[in-house]
């Protein structure tokens, strides 16, 4: 299983953060070459990238956990999704691809961790470093999305 996750402090409160992070209409704003959103309802979602060539790539998403922080912070706040690789293109590739946020206070604002889970298949296992170096570049890009949305300026 191919791990990638990526910590950064930002200058807002957990509850500034979660209204943003556990909206989907707002992932368009931060969340890497994601230019629209469809199909957005409570648990499910579908994210529209664009390739190089102009065409329109469709993601699904379903929710498995949406926990609001707590006062203070504590519980920590913590928001996962899972892409749907079955019956998609994905599914030669991924078997599982799981992304989760972790929202804790800290001194300066939320400490905020970002981490991807993606279980390869078949050949595509033996690639599992690169995805990784891949993966922690775009969470650091959704790291850097957020910051520019939340910390004043």
């Amino acid at each position: 299983m191919a791990t990638a996750k990526r910590t950064r402090t930002i200058g807002a409160s957990p509850e500034e953060l979660w209204e943003l992070i556990s909206d989907p209409h707002h992932m368009p704003r931060w969340w890497p070459g994601v230019k629209r959103m469809e199909d957005v309802s409570e648990d499910r979602w579908t994210q529209v990238f664009t390739t190089k060539k102009g065409r329109a790539v469709r993601v699904d998403f379903h929710l498995l956990q949406s926990d609001p922080p707590g006062a203070g912070g504590d519980p920590p706040g913590v928001r996962a999704w899972e892409q749907e690789v079955e019956a998609t293109p994905f599914e030669r590739v991924l078997a599982e691809s799981i992304i989760e946020i972790v929202l804790e206070p800290d001194e300066a604002g939320t400490l905020v961790t970002l981490t991807q889970r993606q279980k390869l298949r078949g050949y595509s296992r033996t690639g599992g470093f690169l995805l990784r170096r891949a993966t922690k570049e775009k969470l650091a890009e959704a790291l850097d999305g957020l910051e520019v949305l939340l910390t004043p300026r």
